[in-house]
């Protein structure tokens, strides 16, 4: 099984970033972490700070990929043009946010991307990430049989 894991803005900045919110681990650091904890998945991931740049990999991983995990960052509440690249995809898609954005400023309430999305998973750190992955492979057990 092969999922792309896409990260959006400033998530290349995890384990500097406001640690109290974001934890001191690297994303990098977590892959690795998750590749040893499910060795029959095969991760790729992709970071960028850049709208257009999410949704060219959104929509190649959309071709190439069993499933997608996202985490769109700040875009996840402002762009429409990620929502509909994750809408225009076959494979499920599952978004994840490292902090609880309930628990956050008003904004971060409403997630654009999000209902496009299979589900969300938030305000579990960077275990999300694992959790939205074996439910992903779960769902596609079941959808075998």
């Amino acid at each position: 099984m092969k999922i792309q894991i896409i990260n959006g803005s400033n998530l290349n900045l995890l384990g500097t970033r406001e640690p109290g919110v974001y934890g001191s681990r690297s994303f990098e650091n977590y892959l690795e972490h998750l590749r040893s904890v499910l060795p029959q998945v095969t991760f790729t991931y992709y970071q960028s700070n850049i709208e257009g740049e999410l949704v060219n990999m959104i929509q190649a991983a959309g071709k190439d990929s069993d499933a997608i995990i996202i985490n769109p960052g700040g875009y996840s509440h402002t762009s429409v043009a990620v929502a509909d690249a994750i809408a225009s995809v076959s494979p499920p898609v599952i978004e994840v946010h490292i902090s609880n954005l309930l628990s956050r400023e008003e904004f971060r309430h409403t997630s654009i991307t999000g209902r496009y999305c299979r589900g969300t998973i938030m305000g579990l750190g960077l275990d999300g990430y694992r959790l939205a992955a074996e439910h992903i492979m779960l769902m596609m057990e079941k959808e075998k049989k």
